[in-house]
């Protein structure tokens, strides 16, 4: 190819380049520019000296995280609460996406939608609000329920084997329904003649929606698989914050609290910044890896 040919076709489309400008800037700006920060993490980094004054120190932080007390605990608590959350988590806007795709009722459909819509937008303050006031041991409506049945009030948010059932159905609870809208819009693309033909053949609903839907949205479900694996190191750190407590530390303290607690209470700016690094090329890894895996064995790929 010419090389005159790309810049023939930037010229005679060049109002579409422009209406990308703006948005290339603003990733350049605060997504490119900051990463000149990421060398904090290869030096003992002292605000009075700056980033390029602070003395530079390789992988000492790097190591002397690996070697410590914290990273086995860190990594297990991170790695349980994800996969969890990935095993009963991703199905769930799937099937709520099928299921609301055979309500032939508008109306009834319209109303299931925006119950399963609405706790995407309450604010993880409250939602862990909530939390703790359903399941408070004196005044919460769940043990007053278990409490009728003869069953002694638990202290839910002060044992640690209940924090993470209580975090990722949380977390079920408030996203399935939102997660659940492109699965919605890949059904919608579903040939009707399809089912119409599997009718004819004598095929019920399960069946139909065994060999038809589902085929139909798998390349939507292995992308988003993808993408879900691929974040497989990072939890957000404002729900495990706030639900976490001393009683309940042992498997609550993930990679994202602990960077928080080292680096801005603890002032350790170099060795989270060196942390942190290492989850995003952990993440990184793991998500070239899912997807060459992906797209070896179905041929459908994110990268």
């Amino acid at each position: 190819m010419s090389p005159q040919k790309p810049f023939k076709r930037f010229l005679k489309s060049w109002q579409l380049y422009l209406c990308i400008l703006p948005v290339l800037v603003y990733l350049f700006i605060f997504n490119y520019l900051p990463m000149y920060g990421v060398q904090i993490a290869f030096r003992d980094f002292m605000p009075g000296l700056g980033i390029t004054g602070s003395p530079w120190v390789g992988f000492a932080h790097f190591s002397a995280f690996l070697r410590s007390f914290q990273f086995p605990i860190l990594i297990r608590n991170t790695l349980m609460i994800n996969i969890y959350s990935l095993i009963f988590g991703f199905p769930i806007p799937i099937i709520l996406a099928l299921m609301l795709n055979e309500v032939r009722h508008l109306w009834y459909k319209k109303v299931i939608q925006n119950l399963t819509y609405i706790p995407f937008f309450i604010t993880t303050v409250v939602i862990v609000s909530m939390i703790f006031l359903f399941t408070s041991p004196t005044t919460g409506v769940v043990n007053r329920i278990i409490g009728f049945f003869g069953v002694s009030p638990i202290n839910f948010m002060g044992r640690s084997e209940w924090f993470r059932p209580l975090f990722v159905g949380s977390g079920i609870w408030q996203s399935m329904g939102f997660n659940s809208i492109i699965y919605i819009a890949a059904l919608s693309g579903v040939d009707p003649e399809l089912h119409e033909a599997a009718c004819i053949d004598g095929a019920n609903r399960i069946r139909r929606i065994w060999h038809i839907n589902l085929p139909c949205i798998a390349p939507t479900i292995i992308m988003l698989l993808i993408l879900n694996i691929g974040s497989l190191m990072s939890v957000g750190f404002e729900r495990v914050f706030l639900m976490q407590n001393t009683l309940n530390l042992d498997v609550s303290e993930v990679i994202s609290t602990y960077v928080y607690k080292v680096g801005l209470l603890g002032a350790r700016f170099s060795f989270a910044s060196a942390v942190d690094l290492f989850n995003t090329v952990i993440n990184f890894t793991i998500l070239l890896i899912v997807n060459r895996v992906a797209k070896t064995i179905s041929g459908i790929a994110v990268l």
